[in-house]
């Protein structure tokens, strides 16, 4: 790990993507120097557009499948399609990125001796029996499904931090990350909100698959990165050793069906859209609900403080002006 500066010199892999850029945005703000890479499969130039003349940030174009060798004190690992759509377009190198990847930045931070993040998911309990979802509760997924490489690479990837956690007492947070929206969302991700916010706006019919009465807990990005900070700099243990691993839930615990989403979005645009049901896709989970005590009791009382309308007002402004360009 360097130590000849006092600003944090830090790797955000997925960093043009929608996460990761909120990340990178807020790690700068706060005067870091940050390292962004990504493969531009998912993410976006237009995301980080903004910073490319900023003396702390840097870009890098690069596959996290392929090692890198950089110098940093600290590494957020974000690299992965997180929609169905994306992820399920080249489903192995879906899983490549999620365990590649993960090896990869972790034998980084290994000779680094550096703290890592993974951005893991709750995907990783598949279709919940179960309800709301704790860390303890090991899933119900499918392994050999058509969401199983998405699924089943981000369960192989705890796993390997968890095993370099053990092995090399390796410093690491691994993060569950709960249905998150906001700006820089993909328009054409197959995601509940930007489909239906999109769909709103265009004055199509919103999709619905199944009857809507599955449900999700939406949680604004803004929230989710402060979560992300949080448990990122929790201090080592008293004796030096690192500090709590996890895993940990961050998302918002209320929830909402997905019918009741499609109305507060033709509500908040005025579209005339009306429902149109589709039928439910394999393997899709019926609840999703995170139990957040574990962060609450970790990350200094951390909870989600902007709700859903007050969120997708904001969210669909941002898709209002990008489909108007």
């Amino acid at each position: 790990m360097r130590t000849y500066n006092t600003a944090k010199r830090i790797l955000v892999t997925g960093g043009a993507g929608f996460l990761g850029s909120h990340l990178v945005d807020r790690l700068i703000s706060r005067g870091d120097e940050v390292v962004c890479v990504d493969n531009l499969f998912t993410g976006a130039k237009r995301n980080i557009a903004h910073l490319l003349g900023n003396s702390n940030f840097e870009f890098i174009r690069h596959d996290v499948t392929v090692p890198l060798y950089l110098e940093v004190d600290q590494i957020y690992n974000l690299a992965c399609p997180a929609s169905p759509v994306h992820y399920q377009h080249d489903p192995v190198q879906t899983t490549k990125t999620s365990v590649h990847g993960a090896i990869n930045m972790l034998g980084l931070a290994k000779r680094l001796n550096a703290r890592i993040f993974q951005a893991s998911t709750s995907e990783v309990y598949g279709d919940p029996q179960v309800h709301p979802q704790k860390e303890d509760y090991w899933g119900n997924v499918n392994p050999i499904g058509i969401r199983s490489c998405y699924d089943e690479g981000k369960r192989c990837a705890e796993t390997l931090f968890f095993d370099y956690h053990r092995q090399h007492a390796l410093d690491i947070r691994v993060a569950r990350i709960f249905n998150t929206y906001g700006p820089r969302m993909h328009p054409n991700d197959g995601r509940v909100v930007s489909n239906f916010i999109v769909q709103a706006l265009r004055g199509e019919d919103i999709t619905i698959y199944g009857e809507g009465q599955q449900t999700r807990s939406f949680c604004y990005v803004d929230d989710l990165i402060d979560g992300f900070i949080r448990f990122m700099d929790l201090p080592p243990m008293q004796d030096g050793s690192p500090g709590f691993p996890g895993p940990i839930n961050l998302g918002n615990p209320n929830e909402f069906t997905i019918r009741q989403l499609a109305e507060i979005v033709i509500e908040l645009t005025g579209a005339k859209s009306k429902l149109a049901f589709l039928s439910l896709p394999s393997d899709d989970p019926l609840q999703r609900q995170p139990d957040i005590s574990r962060a609450k009791e970790y990350l200094n009382d951390w909870e989600p403080k902007i709700q859903l309308r007050e969120g997708m007002q904001k969210t669909i402004a941002y898709f209002d002006e990008l489909l108007s360009r």
